[in-house]
């Protein structure tokens, strides 16, 4: 069986995965990623007990246990590039043994769950609300970087690439499905295609003093629709999450709270409160 190079898997002296700096006890089967570090106390605080508390860098892991159950709250930070990272490492902890640095015969499923905030891409969506991500769109290029297309919905990013006739600079959209066992949990919660964006201003249609090179982004997504579904908010970690969980046999959601609307141009006067509200009843369905 081959081996892992040293430059490959990094460890630290303390026998831990590099950027985490997490070992693998430290970590549970459910495991809630949020973007922003202060969020992760916020869920901690409302678990039973507190097992382990890890801060690396801007990767906060927060521990314990809920109803009897083992969960796990980590904060990647902002955009594809971490959750690259995050991803590829909670992965390792579970399916690589790390004294042989060889993969794992049986391999182990972790449910990541991102809860995150965006903003809404349609008219009638209103701030303050949760939208599921049925569907992650990328416009991130990240997937194009590894081998695996099996997972991509090929007609649907045919059918997006045609609609908005992108400039072939750009890296191709692609479109990955939620795992459908962690979306049948929140059956209540409005559903849409999650768009991700490897930046928060041009590639999100906004101007401060540089201009975006796509003028009428926003009309393009918001036009678009296939077998149903619609292009319903904006954010920048959906589509790496999917591709690479689900690339790697771990289960994936998003769910966001709706802080603006980009069309409507409204903001939420208290968007920590709707965010609280999401992290409950994430909490409550999981444990």
């Amino acid at each position: 069986m081959q081996t892992i190079a040293e430059t490959e898997l990094i460890l630290t002296t303390e026998n831990k995965i590099y950027h985490l700096n997490l070992s693998k006890d430290e970590i549970a089967d459910n495991i809630i990623l949020v973007g922003d570090p202060e969020r992760v106390p916020i869920i901690s605080s409302k678990f039973d007990s507190l097992e382990y508390k890890i801060q690396n860098r801007e990767f906060i892991t927060h521990t314990g246990t809920l109803n009897g159950k083992k969960v796990t709250a980590i904060a990647t930070g902002i955009g594809p590039d971490n959750i690259d990272i995050v991803i590829n490492e909670l992965d390792a902890l579970v399916n690589i043994d790390f004294k042989t640095r060889t993969i794992n015969k049986n391999k182990k499923t972790l449910n990541l769950i991102r809860l995150g905030t965006s903003g809404a891409l349609q008219q009638d969506i209103k701030v303050d609300t949760f939208i599921a991500a049925s569907y992650g769109l990328g416009f991130d290029g990240l997937a194009h970087f590894y081998q695996n297309k099996e997972i991509l919905e090929q007609e649907m990013g045919n059918a997006y690439t045609n609609h908005a006739a992108l400039a072939s600079k750009l890296a191709d959209p692609y479109f990955v499905k939620a795992s459908v066992n962690l979306l049948s949990l929140f059956p209540d919660i409005k559903q849409g295609i999650t768009a991700t964006a490897p930046g928060f201003y041009g590639p999100q249609g906004r101007t401060l003093r540089l201009k975006p090179s796509i003028t009428d982004l926003h009309k393009k997504m918001e036009s678009f629709a296939y077998q149903k579904n619609r292009i319903t908010n904006f954010e920048m970690e959906t589509s790496a999450l999917y591709y690479l969980g689900q690339s790697l046999g771990h289960n994936t959601l998003t769910i966001c709270a709706v802080i603006a609307n980009r069309l409507s141009k409204q903001y939420s006067s208290d968007y920590k409160k709707t965010v609280e509200e999401m992290i409950d009843l994430v909490l409550k369905r999981i444990c």
